[in-house]
């Protein structure tokens, strides 16, 4: 059993904006090739006049594939970008655009927001917190996402409580704003993401694991 909390290294910014951009796109590239794969291997059903017994079957996969293509762009755009016009957003909007990402694992989320009302940085805060949230219950369990206002300050929560709910190391990497010497980038980039997203606008990141729970908790000053 272990109870952490990690602290800002004096050295994390090392990481270049080139670099950081590449990494980012790799992440992007790396989520949409499957629904990207499965919508071709739709259309060549669809041609393939010996197939055409399978017809409901592709359009199908078809649907589905562009569903989950269209509710990752537009997540993206929020958590990693600044893509949208808006610049200010609603809980509820948040919550669909998770959702809209999430709603094939097996973790269920509990949004319970007090705040409902979100900058454009604190949106991309809560955004990546939620899913990481989420993405720590590989083998499903509750995730309850909070935000609430502590005197001026944004508290942001992800309690993830559930079997085996854990992070892997290159996500603990991530979450500590440290740079990532073995392992995924793909599996890092997003918690460094958030870390760098709260540090850069004057708050910080505190992460506590124990048995079958784990909860992150940013914090983000007015």
């Amino acid at each position: 059993m272990t109870d952490t909390a990690f602290d800002i290294p004096l050295d994390a910014l090392s990481i270049d904006g080139s670099e950081l951009a590449s990494l980012l796109v790799a992440k992007l590239c790396h989520d949409f090739i499957s629904p990207s794969g499965a919508i071709v291997s739709g259309l060549d059903l669809l041609n393939d006049p010996t197939a055409q017994y399978m017809r409901d079957d592709a359009i199908a996969l078809l649907t589905d594939s562009a569903r989950k293509m269209v509710a990752q762009v537009q997540f993206f755009r929020v958590a990693f970008g600044a893509a949208t016009t808006a610049e200010r957003f609603s809980g509820d909007e948040l919550k669909a655009l998770v959702d809209g990402v999430t709603r094939d694992g097996r973790a269920r989320l509990d949004w319970q927001l007090e705040v409902t009302d979100f900058s454009k940085p604190q949106a991309r805060a809560l955004v990546n917190l939620a899913y990481l949230t989420a993405a720590a219950l590989p083998m499903g369990g509750q995730a309850v996402v909070t935000a609430r206002a502590v005197i001026d300050d944004l508290v942001l929560t992800g309690t993830a409580e559930g079997a085996r709910a854990r992070l892997k190391p290159e996500a603990a990497k991530g979450l500590a704003g440290q740079r990532l010497t073995e392992g995924l980038t793909g599996q890092w980039i997003q918690p460094y993401w958030l870390w760098l997203t709260l540090q850069q606008q004057g708050g910080w990141l505190d992460v506590e694991t124990v048995e079958d729970r784990v909860v992150l908790t940013g914090t983000m000053p007015p």
